[in-house]
């Protein structure tokens, strides 16, 4: 169905659902990379159990991001003209180089990451495990402190550069994006900014869903502190992002250019429900005030998590929406702002099944790098009863002596927050606040 004038070559929508992967994949490991350099550039501690999981998941999206831009192609094979025969004027054609150089560093900072463990693996697994671990060293088995050491300097140095250049891998998308003039819903300066802020949005987002399944798979116990942590960096993002993109739609209104009633069309009768409903309402404002809800400290941990990793989910169906509402929503609005397309979703051929394909493909090869480069080790997880000072979880039996630790720090001062105390089971409870 059509509405109002469009041109004849305006009828079929050129870019489908891998183009919409594409932006929302190559995101996803921005985000997850800046996860990663908030522990090893930074040093927030907190983050310290999801910071190998973030690499590796990165790793994972970073595999799957360009399959369904190249499964888009007539010709697949004639990508690889992009890096053999560049044309410096074309922002599209630094896909190639930008993608192999971040690839690179990712791939780089796993293994300095993994090295020792690599080698420990490959002294006490046997048969082809043995053999893999044995190639996966390089020859490089040296574990003396001057070398660990030195491999701390470059994983630090790994992650340092790599702050700009995932900055750069999904910002230069939203640049391809803004810099096409023709297009009303796409020609802003904002655009980067946008797609990089929300970029870093769904990677948070990404690791605390990844995180908390792979605790319930493992019957592991959350880290607090950590979960807590990407709470408080996703919540202060999405606060970024939903700003922009909300000015991103008043400067347009406020201009009030001729192509402002056709955008305005497009956001109130063509896409409203994906945008107002699932981009804005599910995406950001129902997460905003779900994440601060979750950081009351008067409510349970459980109940605290839960909306955590809820908030999450709904950021990621969120960010995925935007993603739609960009690439397929600018192509809906005629050239000549006088009339409007309308997107018929496929099944199989670039449609709903195949998207689906490419995005439980990151989740299968993460399970295998975490089989084969576990980002849990042993003595890893922190003791929860260490965690921000002795503080213990409700209903967790205390080893000797922290009872009098824990009794001591919240009653020895005036700014006393809890009672800590034991039931019949030498279980610890937090009584009335002070």
């Amino acid at each position: 169905m059509l509405f109002g004038y469009v041109y004849p070559n305006e009828i079929e929508i050129n870019w489908g659902l891998f183009i919409v992967l594409y932006p929302y994949l190559t995101g996803l490991v921005a985000g997850a990379f800046i996860v990663s350099s908030l522990y090893h550039v930074f040093g927030v501690s907190d983050l310290k159990p999801v910071s190998r999981l973030s690499l590796i998941s990165a790793l994972a999206v970073l595999v799957v991001a360009p399959l369904a831009l190249i499964s888009h192609l007539g010709q697949p094979l004639r990508a690889l003209n992009l890096m053999w025969t560049p044309n410096p004027t074309s922002a599209m054609a630094g896909f190639g180089y930008i993608y192999s150089f971040y690839l690179i560093i990712v791939v780089l900072e796993i293994w300095f990451i993994y090295r020792p463990d690599i080698i420990g693996f490959s002294e006490t697994r046997t048969g082809f495990a043995k053999t893999g671990y044995n190639l996966l060293t390089l020859g490089a088995k040296d574990v003396s402190q001057e070398a660990l050491h030195t491999d701390h300097k470059v994983i630090t140095f790994l992650a340092i550069l790599g702050i700009p250049s995932a900055a750069f891998l999904h910002g230069y998308v939203g640049f391809i994006f803004g810099a096409i003039k023709a297009n009303a819903w796409w020609a802003t300066p904002l655009m980067p900014v946008i797609f990089l802020l929300s970029a870093i949005v769904s990677g948070i987002a990404l690791l605390i869903v990844v995180y908390a399944a792979a605790c319930w798979i493992r019957r592991k116990k959350i880290d607090f502190a950590c979960i807590m942590s990407m709470n408080k960096y996703l919540w202060v993002f999405l606060i970024f992002a939903f700003v922009l993109e909300i000015l991103e739609v008043i400067h347009l209104g406020y201009e009030g250019k001729e192509e402002w009633p056709a955008v305005r069309g497009l956001i109130t009768q063509i896409i409203p429900f994906s945008y107002f409903g699932i981009q804005l309402s599910m995406g950001m404002v129902v997460p905003f005030f779900l994440l601060m809800f979750s950081r009351m400290e008067r409510l349970p941990v459980k109940i605290r998590q839960i909306g955590t990793i809820v908030s999450g989910s709904l950021v990621l169906v969120g960010v995925l929406a935007m993603r739609f509402n960009v690439v397929v929503g600018g192509q809906l609005v005629s050239k000549s702002l006088s009339g409007y397309s309308q997107f018929h979703f496929p099944i199989f051929a670039e449609g709903i099944v195949p998207t689906i394909g490419f995005l439980i493909l990151p989740l299968l090869i993460l399970a295998v790098l975490a089989y084969i480069l576990p980002p849990w080790m042993d003595g890893e997880e922190a003791k929860p009863e260490r965690r921000r000072g002795f503080e213990p979880e409700l209903g967790e039996p205390l080893e000797e002596g922290v009872l009098a630790t824990v009794r001591e720090r919240y009653t020895s001062t005036a700014s006393q927050r809890y009672i800590a105390r034991t039931d019949l089971f030498g279980k610890w409870r937090e009584d009335d606040r002070l």
